[in-house]
C-alpha cells in the first residue's frame, strides 16, 4: 500500500473543497439564511450523493482495468486533459465571489433531498471521479473496486468536514469573503494550482 499516494490523494480532496464552488457557496447560503443546521443537512445530501457516482466509477473504470492497458491509458489522458481544463475555466472566470442572498427556506430533510438530487443528478461530478480517482490507485494487493471505494469514502470524509466547517462558520466566513477582495484571488489561483497539479499527476501516474 502506497502511503504517499493516499496523502497526496488527501491533500488534493481537501484543496478542492476549500476552493470556491457552487456546493460549498449553497452550503455556505443555505447556513448564512436559515442556519448551521440546515447548511449540515445540505452537506449530508451532497456527500450521500457522492456514493453513487463512487459506485458508477468504481465499477465502470475496473471493468475497463481489467480489460486492456491502453483503455485505462486513455482514461488517464483524458482525466488529466479535462481538469486541464478546468484550470483553463477558473483562469477565464470572475475573481470575485458573488454571495446572493434569495435563498428559499427548506425543512431539513427538503435539504438533504435536494443536495442528494443535485449531486447525483449532476453528471459532472461522475465525469470528475473519473478523471480524479484512477490516478490515486495506491494497491497492488487490493482490488481496484476496493481502491476506488476506499477514495471514495476519503473524498467523501474530507468533504464533509471541510463543509461542515463551512456551514458552522458561515456566518464569520460570509463576512471575511466581503471584506477581503484579496481572497477571492487566492482562491482562484489555488484551484487553478491543484487541478494543474492533480492532472500531471495522474497524466504520469502508473497503474
Amino acid at each position: 500500500m502506497n502511503f504517499e499516494i493516499l496523502s497526496a490523494f488527501i491533500f488534493a480532496t481537501a484543496a478542492l473543497a476549500i476552493s470556491p464552488g457552487p456546493d460549498n457557496i449553497y452550503v455556505l447560503m443555505q447556513s448564512i439564511v436559515n442556519g448551521k443546521k440546515y447548511g449540515l443537512a445540505t452537506v449530508a445530501g451532497l456527500m450521500s450523493g457522492c456514493l453513487v457516482h463512487t459506485t458508477l466509477v468504481a465499477f465502470g473504470v475496473s471493468a475497463i482495468i481489467k480489460q486492456s492497458e491502453l483503455l485505462f491509458f486513455i482514461i488517464k489522458l483524458l482525466g488529466a486533459l479535462y481538469l486541464f481544463f478546468l484550470a483553463y475555466k477558473v483562469w477565464r472566470s470572475e475573481t470575485s465571489i458573488q454571495l446572493s442572498n434569495a435563498v428559499e427556506k427548506k425543512s431539513l430533510g427538503q435539504l438533504f433531498r435536494q443536495g442528494f438530487i443535485m449531486n447525483v443528478l449532476n453528471p459532472k461530478v461522475s465525469i470528475f471521479f473519473l478523471a480524479f480517482f484512477p490516478g490515486f490507485l495506491f494497491s497492488d494487493e487490493l482490488s481496484s473496486v476496493t481502491q476506488f471505494y476506499v477514495l471514495g469514502f476519503l473524498f467523501i470524509l474530507i468533504s464533509f468536514f471541510v463543509f461542515g466547517g463551512i456551514a458552522i462558520m458561515a456566518g464569520y466566513i460570509s463576512d471575511y469573503i466581503k471584506s477581503n477582495s484579496k481572497v477571492g484571488v487566492f482562491l482562484k489561483w489555488l484551484q487553478i494550482i491543484v487541478f494543474i497539479g492533480i492532472g500531471i499527476f495522474i497524466l504520469f501516474s502508473e497503474k
